[in-house]
């Protein structure tokens, strides 16, 4: 009667004869024939597709052992001893020691035979130190590698490898997807909003499908496009720029080749952290009516309202969708109380008072007047922002285990850095705050007068200095409107810093 046996396979890229790799076909083949000749017959084809260097995960070969070591199947046929691990003496030991079968075609050694178990032993350490010493090998290289500023691996999306031997990168065909994505990503498009945008243009992603809104942010926080070598400490994890032996970074760019500009890139980053101002050509449009924007129905607790002929009215009714109480005011009612309560609010608060209404219209009014200032002052606060932020990542990354090793030694000098970028950001935030004209809200009479002169579009301007939200309630039929009993008007308050 013909015992069982079963066959464990994995492709490797060479045979120690240098010839290529015998495909699993051919290795199956070979422990067929064994099997046969040995007069066996085979159970079960297990085969792994992954590298025995490594601690690698191998299912196929788990299952084979479990097998084996479950009683099973008595006996397993390996092609060679290098294929079935690398990871000792103690990989073939506990099945020696329990009796079972183990044969390795390549080196024609065979457990069954008493004089193999001693050079099964011995070879399977060989197998072991030559895969460490290789190991050492590739991480020395890689190491010296990335010191020269040579790129590991493929590369990233945007750029081409200029020279095989220095493996520096150079702009790709796909550059000009890498500057449109910093330049809307600076302009205040989310990354969803980009990644649409790319697909509808039919640019495809690094993988050939779809972009992706995390793909974009990704390629947005990458220190390669600065033109640093970057590396991830964390398996999945954000990727940061490398630091040489002296603690600095280390370009990867080719001569000649530029990086996405450092502005750009600054003002991209400060948008993904909700730090900077949106350019104007990504706000919303002005509303067309003084207080479309700014109502709310207390009906449906909806925002928005709509023009229905001369009166403001809930919008989500107006569509067609439930509002139990769905609230509606003519017009020039509601703008006319509006008006006077914003007139009455302003001018009993009075300039010199420090009420944070009245520092809420002084910062929307030099946002008004004045709004180059305005933004150069809010990049200044989100640079400090940032630079805080930026600190704080590095305590997260220390708690987390990130410098634990060999770049631990760099933590006090990025810290270093960190902080200087902070306090200079923070020294330019103290050049602004200088004295803000606010003349016009002195007395009634100025404000009314200015009121009265201005055109709708700064009409809608002027109210929004000092009203963020009108909350409307239904009223009874044929009942007069009375402003105070339906409007609750929610005042400004200064941004936060």
């Amino acid at each position: 009667m013909t015992q069982e046996i079963d066959l464990y396979l994995r492709k490797s890229k060479i045979t120690r004869a240098r010839d290529k790799a015998l495909t699993f076909r051919a290795q199956e083949s070979r422990g067929r024939r064994w099997a046969e000749e040995h007069d066996y017959t085979v159970r079960k084809v297990w085969s792994d597709n992954l590298s025995a260097y490594s601690d690698t995960t191998r299912p196929e070969f788990d299952k084979a052992i479990s097998a084996l070591a479950a009683d099973e199947v008595p006996a397993l046929w390996s092609y060679a001893l290098d294929r079935f691990s690398r990871k000792g003496a103690g990989s073939v030991l506990p099945l020696l020691d329990s009796g079972k079968r183990l044969i390795f075609d390549y080196e024609r050694l065979d457990s069954a035979e008493p004089r193999d178990r001693k050079q099964i032993i011995n070879r399977a350490e060989e197998a072991r130190e030559y895969s460490e010493l290789l190991s050492h090998r590739v991480l020395d290289t890689k190491a010296q590698q990335r010191e020269e500023g040579a790129w590991l691996g493929a590369a990233p999306y945007g750029f081409e490898i200029d020279d095989p031997d220095t493996r520096k990168l150079k702009h790709g065909k796909t550059w000009s997807v890498i500057l449109r994505i910093f330049r809307e990503t600076a302009q205040g498009k989310s990354g969803r909003t980009i990644s649409m945008g790319l697909t509808a243009d039919k640019v495809p992603a690094a993988n050939g499908g779809q972009w992706a809104g995390s793909s974009v942010h990704r390629i947005v926080q990458s220190p390669v496009y600065e033109g640093w070598q970057s590396v991830t400490l964390v398996k999945g994890g954000r990727s940061i720029a490398y630091r040489n032996g002296r603690g600095e970074r280390v370009s990867v760019l080719a001569e000649g080749v530029e990086p996405v500009p450092p502005a750009l890139v600054k003002a991209a980053r400060l948008a993904v952290a909700g730090h900077s101002v949106v350019a104007p050509e990504y706000r919303s449009r002005k509303p067309k009516h003084l207080l479309t924007g700014l109502l709310t129905c207390d009906g449906c607790k909806g925002s928005g309202s709509a023009i229905h002929g001369r009166s403001y009215r809930c919008y989500r009714y107006t569509v067609g969708q439930p509002c139990p109480n769905p609230a509606s005011v003519m017009r020039s009612l509601l703008e006319e109380y509006v008006y006077g309560e914003w007139l009455a609010a302003i001018t009993a608060a009075r300039v010199g008072d420090a009420s944070p209404l009245m520092v809420a219209v002084a910062e929307r009014w030099v946002a008004l007047t004045k709004p180059e200032e305005t933004t150069e002052h809010r990049e200044a606060l989100a640079a400090v922002k940032a630079a805080d932020r930026a600190l704080e990542q590095l305590a997260m990354d220390r708690r987390a285990g990130v410098y634990d090793g060999a770049m631990g030694r760099f933590f006090p000098r990025l810290v270093q850095e960190a902080e200087a970028d902070l306090a200079a950001a923070s020294e330019r935030v103290a050049e602004f705050g200088g004295p803000v004209d606010l003349s016009i809200f002195d007395e009634p009479e100025t404000l009314s007068g200015a009121w009265q002169a201005a055109d709708d579009d700064l009409r809608r301007d002027l109210i929004r200095l000092a009203v963020d939200r009108v909350t409307i309630t239904r009223g009874g039929r044929g009942r007069p409107f009375i402003g105070d009993e339906r409007c609750l008007i929610k005042w400004a308050e200064p941004a936060p810093q």
